[in-house]
């Protein structure tokens, strides 16, 4: 009676999981199953730059711009354009090449307009300190671009670590994010405010102080939502959670202005075991929830998560996704985007093989809303070789066409080693994909 009981239900799951699996797959994503990957720009580790580690922005005309931690004039990194010609081609132009001097080396992030038009980045090497700066851009009428450093780092205030980019609010001040420095050393989030005599302030909105307040904000840029809050998330602190550091497995941050200059600090979440390390920034949809995705480790290859704000004041996390590795993709390193229909994309770092010294092209992924949660495709897996990229660290942006950009760090042409160190297969490619 037992066994039959036992069948019974057993049957009753495997009924239930076949549809599952046969609705997921007719609702698998479609519109970009057929979508048209091409290669735009192969960087080839000299004067023009090498290992775009970070995505693109694009103006009002469809142009691209974004920056190179290597190659340039000088070997430090670039600030690129890449401009649509009538053919369909594009064209790469150089607009500043960093020196690592007092005017700052190795970008590591993109690059954000304001409504003026010039354009703002950090850079993790070079300034006053040695300790990076960020920097201001201005369009010349001879088609040139004038660099203004507008503060550098020191210990304290930044350090000689990972600063994400820098977002611009309607009043032209920037805010970002350092790994390091502050009043415990765990970072901070900070604000540059224009001052009417061209120069800038610089303010601490918060300093982490690690534990349960986490700590070390890594990678990805800050998030405004439409009430002008700001959120973030840190690498470390949160949970007692045993990952690789022991440091915690990151927190995701919210600051609220107290409207007099001041900023309070709310943790949302902590991520605990088995949740290691938000990547890339955050991005929110029209109903204020909040999307992400973190790296893993120790045999979890990351995934996509949702927050959700209830009346209470509360968020809950929801798993949206969980790479499997291999052909599925591994190590989402860069947050996703929104389209109009509510579907995310994101990138993979990996992808094909999961061996970190072997070459493992990573790939493009969507994730389409159906009845039973959230179904993977890949709108391409990259090839590698001289061909196509590999290894992408980027976030992802549409155009006004709904097509949608990106950069790997490798592959393409050239001799720079790019983000692989193990893997010396080019200088990195810029990518279109159009649905």
């Amino acid at each position: 009676m037992t066994s039959n009981k036992f069948w019974a239900a057993a049957s009753r799951v495997l009924a239930a999981t076949t549809v599952m699996i046969i609705v997921t797959l007719t609702l698998a994503p479609g519109a970009w199953a057929a979508s048209k990957y091409k290669v735009i720009y192969k960087f080839t580790g000299g004067a023009d730059g090498g290992s775009p580690m970070w995505g693109v922005t694009v103006d009002s005309a469809g142009n691209l711009y974004g920056m190179t931690d290597q190659g340039g004039a000088y070997g430090n990194g670039t600030v690129f354009k890449l401009a649509k010609n009538s053919d369909g081609t594009w064209t790469e132009s150089v607009l500043y090449s960093f020196t690592g001097g007092s005017d700052g080396g190795t970008p590591f992030a993109g690059v954000r307009f304001d409504t003026s038009g010039n354009l703002y980045g950090t850079t993790q090497d070079g300034g006053d300190f040695s300790a990076g700066i960020v920097f201001q851009l201005v369009p010349n009428s001879g088609g040139t671009w004038t660099e203004n450093v507008l503060y550098s780092f020191a210990d304290g205030s930044g350090g000689p670590y990972f600063t994400s980019g820098v977002i611009v609010d309607a009043a032209g001040a920037l805010y970002g994010t350092t790994s390091a420095g502050g009043t415990q050393g765990l970072g901070v989030v900070y604000k540059l405010t224009p001052n009417s005599d061209g120069t800038w302030t610089y303010g601490v909105l918060h300093n982490f102080m690690g534990g349960k307040d986490g700590s070390y904000p890594l990678y990805g840029d800050l998030t405004f939502d439409t009430a002008g809050n700001l959120y973030g998330t840190t690498g470390g602190g949160g949970s007692n959670c045993n990952g690789p550091d022991g440091a915690g497995c990151g927190v995701i941050f919210e600051l609220v202005s107290n409207g007099d200059g001041s900023w309070k600090e709310k943790v949302l979440f902590r991520f605990n075991n088995g949740q290691y390390q938000p990547m890339g920034p955050l991005v929110v949809d029209p109903a204020g929830h909040l999307f992400g995705t973190l790296i893993g480790w120790n045999g979890n290859y990351g995934n996509v998560f949702k927050l959700t704000h209830s009346p209470k004041g509360t968020w809950t996390e929801r798993v949206l996704y969980t790479f499997v590795g291999n052909q599925d993709g591994a190590y989402p390193g860069a947050g996703v985007v929104l389209n109009k229909s509510g579907s995310l994309f994101g990138t993979t770092f990996y992808g094909q093989d999961l061996d970190w010294h072997v070459c493992c092209p990573g790939q493009v992924f969507e994730l389409v809303r159906n009845p039973y949660g959230w179904a993977k495709g890949a709108v391409h897996r990259f090839q590698g070789g001289t061909g196509d990229g590999l290894n992408s660290r980027a976030g992802l942006v549409f155009d006004a066409k709904g097509n949608l950009y990106g950069t790997t760090c490798d592959g393409g042409v050239g001799t720079e080693t790019g983000c692989e160190a193990s893997n010396p297969a080019g200088a990195g490619v810029v990518f279109e994909i159009s649905p």
